[in-house]
């Protein structure tokens, strides 16, 4: 979801392409030329060690 430049009405609905929460900005793209975007960088490390074939990719939380 974005909101508009000129009011608060719904653009878009724009979701990460990881875990699915609502991105209100422009997101971190998946890859270059990606059109996929997601939330964060933990979400972008851990899709790409699931595209690289690894079942239960771990990773550190990440902190605040």
């Amino acid at each position: 979801m974005r909101f508009a430049d000129g009011g608060y009405y719904i653009e878009e609905y724009v979701k990460c392409a990881n875990c699915g929460v609502l991105i209100y900005d422009g997101g971190i793209p998946v890859a270059p030329g990606s059109q996929d975007v997601v939330c964060s960088d933990w979400c972008r490390e851990w899709k790409s060690q699931r595209a690289a074939g690894s079942d239960h990719p771990v990773l550190p939380l990440p902190r605040s």
